[in-house]
């Protein structure tokens, strides 16, 4: 069963979007709405909008819109049901008992449990003889018994059913071990074997506290060195990041973003508790967006090899565009981290404080990359690095910022500081033609239909099917006049399928005497959600008329009965002459 539609309507009254926005995001009057940075996507210009009277959100920059309930969804990572117990919880609410289908919910809740257990099963083979192979790895990486400890660390024995007997015998059902990706199916199909196998265990967890993955490091010198748990119900690699749990509590707006588990591990055991890391994939948009929750600044201390100074560069791009303020931590003698503590003993705290104290912002740091691969000597050599510097200062927000760094390579280059801004200025203006190019090919491409991916009939029947949203968003803002548009036109009547199912969605909603978007998080995919609220948030109160909904309803009717191509060769000459006679009534 669903949930009750009163539970619901509750639920949605006690919890204020603009409140519940507010607490992720700077909001700021317009009109009657709010508008603020996207949670959901890199923007420097607010593009996110709260409708407080209709109780939604959408975003014209990334197109992701809905309701209170699909904001929670997203901003927190939750299914429907749990999203709905989050604001339920919040607004002081309970739960109707058994009233509704949580089989989602009920499995990534088994997930969850399976961890946990498993977290617990590897820290005890860990302390076990079982474990003294990964107890001596743990040891020569100088981890003390507290670190193990503290983040949890374990051992998976090399037993290739270990850990699934295990959790059978804790109750746990093979297809919940395999969804929670603790093992997989022989190839056989009958029965399972364990994913993880003579590895160190590292638990990664959540900002709830929850044994969310695994990451698994090999004991010998077999390949892949680093195993990690693939997507779950409980776990996106791309949304997370390892030891984020430990580095929010530190009451510091400043991360240390290393590459892997044991830099972070070293850099704790060190007393710096604001490491995070990645898991086992390239930084993400996603991961610099929940950054930017908790931090300001973002220090990048990635290996010094080849490897990790193209990280390097990758990562600076995706969190600047996040707003974030970035430096970079270079590590002598091309060390990482734990390395870098390790050799450096009793200092090793000491010594990587230096370093990070005296890092550079990522300006100074790609401009000293550039350095290195340009003689100066050389007149074509310094114009070529002048050319390539400008390009990184011409990104910059800041007009003094530009201003400074072109004051730099005037002395730097001995080149006048005044030409130097005009190449900078020809560059930015380069910059915003291909800008503006882009939105411009951007509102085409919506306008057309081109990049319509849900209502795939829009593209080709676009007068209809705007008509079809007009009508939508009319009847949303005004349930009062379904009545008289039910007397003009039927669902039936649509050029496009899926507009008619969003207004005979609303339509039976209001007939029922309820909130036209009650269940819309419920009932539809996030994709579709976003696609309603773009079109209910299109309405205009002053253009929105009863004649204007007349007009909608009549397009509508025209365009569906508008002859194709295939309709006229079957037709008789007479038959095509009667056809033409036919016009819209607007």
């Amino acid at each position: 069963m669903a949930l009750p539609s009163s539970f619901l309507s509750e639920l949605k009254l006690r919890s204020d979007i603009t409140d519940i926005v507010s607490s992720y995001v700077n909001l700021k009057r317009r009109g009657r709405n709010m508008i603020g940075l996207c949670p959901f996507h890199s923007e420097k210009t607010p593009s996110f909008n709260i409708y407080p009277e209709n109780g939604s959100f959408y975003c014209f920059g990334c197109g992701v819109g809905g309701d209170v309930i699909t904001f929670i969804m997203k901003i927190e990572n939750l299914d429907y049901i749990e999203a709905v117990k989050f604001l339920a919880t919040r607004a002081g609410l309970n739960m109707p008992e058994e009233s509704y289908d949580d089989g989602v919910a009920k499995l990534k809740g088994r997930i969850l449990e399976a961890n946990r257990e498993a977290a617990r099963f590897f820290h005890a083979q860990l302390m076990s003889e079982a474990g003294k192979s990964a107890q001596e790895y743990l040891i020569g990486r100088a981890l003390s018994r507290q670190t193990v400890v503290r983040f949890g660390l374990g051992y998976a024995p090399s037993n290739r059913f270990a850990l699934s007997d295990h959790l059978r015998k804790k109750g746990f059902k093979d297809e919940e071990i395999v969804a929670a990706n603790l093992a997989f199916k022989k190839s056989s199909g009958k029965g399972i074997v364990d994913r993880f196998l003579d590895r160190v265990m590292f638990p990664i967890i959540d900002l709830r506290g929850n044994v969310i993955a695994f990451g698994g490091r090999i004991l010998t010198d077999q390949k892949p060195k680093y195993l990690n748990t693939s997507d779950t119900l409980a776990f996106k690699k791309s949304s997370n990041l390892f030891s984020l749990n430990n580095a929010k509590n530190t009451g510091l707006r400043t991360l240390i973003l290393c590459e892997g588990y044991m830099d972070v591990i070293a850099l704790n055991a060190a007393g710096f508790h604001n490491a995070v890391a990645t898991l086992g994939t390239a930084l993400t948009p996603e991961q610099a967006l929940l950054m930017k929750r908790y931090a300001d600044e973002v220090v990048i201390c990635y290996d010094a090899d080849e490897a990790g100074q193209k990280a390097t560069a990758k990562a600076i791009d995706i969190l600047r565009n996040a707003g974030l303020v970035i430096r970079v931590l270079t590590i002598p003698d091309g060390k990482d981290p734990d390395e870098f503590i390790r050799k450096n003993g009793d200092k090793g705290q000491a010594a990587f404080k230096n370093l990070l104290e005296s890092s550079g912002d990522d300006v100074e740091y790609r401009l000293s990359k550039l350095r290195l691969v340009h003689d100066f000597n050389r007149p074509d050599s310094k114009a070529a690095y002048m050319k390539e510097a400008l390009q990184i200062i011409a990104n910059l927000d800041s007009f003094v910022e530009q201003d400074i760094y072109c004051s730099r390579l005037s002395e730097e280059l001995n080149v006048r500081k005044d030409a130097i801004i005009e190449d900078l200025n020809r560059i930015k203006s380069a910059k915003r033609r291909d800008y503006a190019k882009k939105e411009y090919r951007k509102v085409t491409a919506e306008l057309l239909g081109r990049d319509e991916k849900l209502n795939l009939q829009r593209k080709d029947n676009m007068r209809g099917a705007k008509a079809e949203e007009m009508l939508i968003s009319y009847i949303f803002h005004n349930p009062d006049m379904l009545k008289r548009a039910e007397e003009l036109i039927s669902p039936d009547k649509f050029v496009t399928e899926f507009n008619a199912g969003f207004y005979k969605y609303i339509t039976d909603k209001i007939r029922a005497g309820l909130p036209p978007d009650l269940k819309i998080s419920e009932d539809f995919t996030p994709q579709e959600v976003s696609k309603f609220y773009s079109i209910i948030n299109s309405y205009n109160s002053q253009t929105a008329t009863l004649n204007a909904m007349k007009e909608y309803i009549d397009t509508i009717i025209f365009e569906k009965e508008k002859l194709t191509k295939a309709d006229y060769s079957q037709m008789s000459p007479e038959e095509i002459m009667q056809s033409f006679k036919k016009k819209p009534k607007n």
